[in-house]
């Protein structure tokens, strides 16, 4: 017995009803990055590993999907470097090229690429598939999709505020109730001078970027696992362990590190952006959080993650400030912001709160049952008008037992049945059936677009 195919852990299929759902949340998305004057692009689902290696931190790179080259893949691996399961030169030989981690650095590619053709600043949107080898589990998977938005060759504060406004817009559109969680990557940086180990800013932001997974006391752990001494552990708790409102955070984080010009500069920026916000209104919860650090080496200012307020689950949105990415692709200077919407999280907090459009079940609105090549080549032509009028029509291809015909209609929750039987072909009427009352009427082709439009 042939054995029953499957797919990849972590990735999944989609059936008509899921895929409603889904082009539900890209639509909502896309219309509002278009508000907000965002342009479309895409990029390759393969880019070459040297513009992808090195620019997530070490622990990125090794969740990085690689692609074998083609034909003799082996020709240009050492016997030595296979004896000895170098890795890192295997790698490197064995493979050119690699699946995108996510949208953020093929966009600074694309931006160096296409740089004389780019007008500055430059508002881009994008929406698709990443992948990442993670270990799979709920709310993480290997492939998905991302929907960014970035604004590059602009230095101004504004830009964050505009992109909260946008992250406001997008929840507020989708029903979903969240809290903004937002820091700045130079407060971390002058943590970690206050405390007194600049040196140590990665191992400190991978660290402290996990405390509302594994707790306080696992992160100290791991801190004192890096080198940090009691003493600077000790100094670090109080900015882990703040409380209050943003204001009395804001305050608080000034006072600390007011020896560090740097980490003053993070939260100034941090104020200005949160007046900002609030001075708009928001329905979304704006929570200043000093921990946060989404473990991304390329960050350099504000730092945005969004969190679904109902529902267990990880970041939903997430984002910020990288004013040196395009330095690695010959471009320095160039400043950039932006956010990416996780989709597939967002479709499982919809999911889980049953939060979609009651009418979005993806069916068409009307199908013609079939009784012989004329009456289905006449259900054809006015199947036609219709959808030239915008109605989405199902003609069924077979003449068949009608049984079997409205068993398709109800499986597809299709609210109208259309009938032209020898009657009304002679007559030039369709009978319609209301699914869900069971009325029936005679009408007119005309008629009957004006009742389904």
């Amino acid at each position: 017995m042939a054995q029953k195919p499957s797919i990849p852990k972590g990735t999944r299929d989609f059936s008509p009803l899921e895929m409603a759902r889904r082009d539900y949340i890209f639509s909502t998305i896309t219309e509002q990055f278009r508000r907000f004057g965002f342009h479309r692009i895409e990029t390759p689902a393969m880019e070459n590993l040297s513009t992808l290696m090195g620019k997530y931190g070490e622990e990125g790179d090794k969740l990085l999907f690689k692609i074998l080259n083609s034909g003799d893949f082996m020709r240009s691996a050492s016997e030595k470097d296979i004896e000895e399961r170098n890795l890192p030169r295997l790698t490197n030989a064995l493979c050119e090229k690699g699946l995108r981690y996510d949208l953020t650095v093929p966009f600074a590619r694309y931006v160096v690429q296409h740089r004389a053709e780019l007008q500055m600043p430059f508002k881009r949107f994008q929406i698709q598939p990443v992948w990442r080898a993670d270990r799979p589990q709920k709310g993480r998977y290997r492939e998905f999709y991302q929907c960014d938005a970035d604004v590059v060759g602009s230095t101004s504060l504004l830009n964050e505020i505009e992109l909260l406004e946008l992250i406001d817009a997008v929840f507020s559109k989708l029903g979903i109730r969240v809290a903004i969680k937002v820091n700045n990557r130079k407060v971390l940086t002058g943590i970690a001078e206050v405390i007194g180990c600049p040196e140590k800013i990665v191992d400190i932001t991978v660290a402290i970027d996990k405390i509302d997974k594994i707790g306080l006391e696992a992160v100290e752990a791991e801190l004192a696992a890096k080198g940090l001494t009691a003493t600077q552990i000790e100094a670090l708790r109080p900015v882990l362990t703040l409380e209050g409102d943003n204001a009395a955070k804001l305050a608080s984080m000034q006072k600390l590190l007011a020896d560090s010009p740097e980490g003053t500069l993070g939260v100034e920026e941090l104020r200005f952006v949160a007046d900002g916000f609030n001075a708009l209104g928001h329905t979304a919860t704006l929570d200043l959080d000093f921990s946060l650090a989404r473990g991304l080496n390329y960050y350099t200012g504000t730092i945005i993650e969004v969190k679904a307020l109902d529902v267990e689950i990880g970041s939903i949105t997430g984002g910020g400030r990288y004013d040196n990415l395009t330095g690695v692709f010959g471009m320095p200077g160039l400043s950039g912001v932006g956010i990416s919407f996780g989709a597939d999280r967002i479709y499982d907090v919809l999911n889980a709160l049953n939060l979609y459009p009651e009418d979005l079940s993806g069916a068409s609105k009307v199908m013609f049952v079939n009784f012989g090549q004329q009456e289905a080549m006449r259900a054809m032509q006015i199947a036609k008008m219709l959808r030239e009028q915008g109605v989405s029509v199902t003609v069924y291809p077979d003449a068949t037992k009608m049984k079997k015909q409205m068993a398709l209609a109800n499986a597809e929750k299709i609210p109208y049945v259309a009938i032209i039987g020898s009657d009304e072909l002679e007559q030039g009427t369709v009978t319609l059936k209301d699914m869900t009352s069971g009325e029936q009427q005679t009408l007119t082709p005309e008629a009957l677009a004006d009742i389904l439009r």
